[in-house]
């Protein structure tokens, strides 16, 4: 792999393919934490960075875990695997530190408005605390249907309830995810992103908090080309491609 010039962007997304066997050259754990540190550079609901990565790259470990992969190509042969998992109860500490930070931010700097400083920092002091505290799920309720009131008089954000909380925080780790994969096509890595598992097995592989969800476990290695079913293959882009 070394001296392989680094792909483009547009390079490494037409790459990057969901590669299900992988050979047994191994990888640079430093570059593929690398990868994952792109990864965390993704945009993310609020700035609250509701996720965690696993790099496992314990043999072992990659054989407890392809096995709660249903021993799939991609998790069995891959070199290395990468867990991708979020964190919504950790929405406290993420809120706190991005107070933390914009603090800072504004003391040092007279580019912002009072008006503005306040209602970044109530955002994070007081909405986000509301939209993420609950009372046995009591609470989202309240706040939803209040949403749906005030949603018939002028515009308001609906998804509010607790399921929609999570499928926020699943959305932002599949961001990152995504950064994560391109990146390693970038460098001539190849991954496979992998819903099927067992999530219970895998978090216990792992030791992961029992509060915490598997976004995706994704596989990594260096292609086989028997591990690529194919020409890629992709709906007409005019079905999906809509004009206003």
């Amino acid at each position: 792999m070394a001296g392989i010039k680094e792909k483009t962007v547009r390079e490494a997304i037409a790459y990057r393919r969901s590669v299900r066997t992988y050979t047994d050259e191994a990888l640079d754990d430093e570059k593929v934490k690398d990868c994952i540190y792109q990864a965390t550079l993704a945009p993310t609901s609020s700035n609250l960075q509701l996720w965690e990565f696993y790099h496992v790259t314990d043999k072992q470990k990659c054989e407890e875990i392809a096995k709660a992969c249903f021993n799939q190509g991609a998790a069995k042969t891959a070199n290395q695997l990468v867990v991708v998992v979020t964190r919504r109860d950790l929405w406290r500490s993420r809120a706190k530190a991005n107070y933390n930070y914009l603090s800072n931010a504004f003391r040092a700097s007279n580019a912002f408005r009072p008006s503005q400083k306040k209602m970044v920092l109530n955002y994070y002091s007081k909405l986000v605390p509301t939209l993420y505290s609950s009372f046995f799920g009591l609470k989202g309720w309240v706040i939803y249907l209040s949403a749906q009131i005030v949603g018939l008089f002028r515009p308001m954000y609906r998804q509010n309830r607790r399921s929609d909380l999570r499928v926020v925080a699943q959305k932002s780790a599949g961001l990152a995810a995504q950064n994560f994969m391109i990146a390693m096509a970038a460098i001539g890595y190849d991954t496979c992103p992998m819903e099927g598992h067992d999530s219970l097995r895998v978090k216990r592989a792992l030791g992961i908090n029992r509060k915490a969800e598997i976004n995706m476990v994704i596989g990594c290695g260096i292609r086989d080309p028997k591990g690529v079913y194919g020409e890629r293959f992709r709906i007409p882009f005019g079905e999906v491609y809509k004009k206003v």
